[in-house]
C-alpha cells in the first residue's frame, strides 16, 4: 500500500503473491487465460443453440449419467411406414450415410442375422479415428438393437423400437443410446455434441425415409 501526501490523501493497494517471482507473475496466469478463452469458444460453437427451436424429434433428452457414460432417450416421428424405417436402419453398408459425423465401414460380417460392425468414426473434439466395433440385430416386432462388440468405447448400446401410427403410413420410434467413449473429453461435452449429432441423426432418417416412401 503506497500513501502520497497532496490535498488528499491517494491510496493505492495491490495483492502480490509470495509464492509467484515477480519476472514469472504475468507468464503464470497467460495459460489459465488462453485456457478460459478457449473453453468459452468451443461452448459457444458446439452448444446446440437449434435445439430451442423446431426439433426433428418429439422429444429429446440428453444426460450425464452418475457413473460415467452420457445417456440420450428420444421419441420420433417418421413420414413412413415402419418397414421402410426398418430398411434404413439394416442397411449396414450406407451406416455412415445416416450421420453427420465422419465415419467410415472398415469391416462387415453378418451372421445368422448379426451384423458384426467395425466402423472408424472421427470426432472433431478428439484427434484421429476412434474405433467402434458392434453386433446389431433387428427386433421381432420391429426395431434394431446394437450391442458393443470392442474398440475405443467403454460403453456402447443402441435401441430402436419401431411402431406404426396415423393411417399406417408413419412410424412413431423409441429411441435410445447410451455411451461412454475412452477418451479424456469431459462427459459434459460429449453430452452437448451427442444432442448435435443426434438431431442431424433424425432430421438425414426423416429425409431418406420420405424419398424412399415417395419411389
Amino acid at each position: 500500500m503506497d500513501c502520497s501526501m497532496g490535498g488528499a490523501a491517494v491510496l493505492r493497494w495491490r495483492y502480490v503473491s509470495p509464492l509467484i517471482p515477480s519476472a514469472n507473475r504475468a507468464a503464470a496466469g497467460a495459460p489459465l487465460i488462453l485456457l478460459l478463452v478457449f473453453a468459452g469458444a468451443l461452448f459457444m460453437t458446439l452448444w446446440p443453440w437449434g435445439a430451442f427451436a423446431a426439433s426433428d424429434a418429439e422429444s429429446l433428452d440428453v444426460k450425464v449419467e452418475s457413473g460415467g457414460g452420457v445417456r440420450a432417450t428420444a421419441r420420433v416421428l417418421f413420414p413412413a411406414k415402419p418397414d421402410v424405417i426398418q430398411s434404413l436402419l439394416a442397411d449396414y453398408p450406407r451406416w455412415p450415410e445416416l450421420f453427420a459425423v465422419h465415419m467410415r465401414v472398415a469391416d462387415l460380417n453378418i451372421h445368422e442375422g448379426v451384423a458384426t460392425i467395425d466402423l472408424r468414426i472421427t470426432y472433431g473434439l478428439m484427434p484421429g479415428e476412434h474405433r467402434l466395433v458392434t453386433d446389431s440385430r433387428m427386433l421381432p416386432d420391429g426395431g434394431l438393437v446394437t450391442a458393443l462388440k470392442g474398440g475405443d468405447f467403454k460403453r456402447y448400446h443402441r435401441v430402436w423400437k419401431l411402431r406404426s401410427t396415423g393411417e399406417g403410413n408413419q412410424t412413431s420410434a423409441d429411441f435410445e443410446l447410451t455411451v461412454e467413449v475412452d477418451s479424456l473429453t469431459p462427459d459434459w461435452l460429449i453430452a452437448v455434441v451427442m444432442r448435435q449429432e443426434l438431431e442431424a441423426h433424425f432430421r438425414i432418417v426423416k429425409q431418406k425415409a420420405l424419398e424412399q416412401s415417395r419411389k
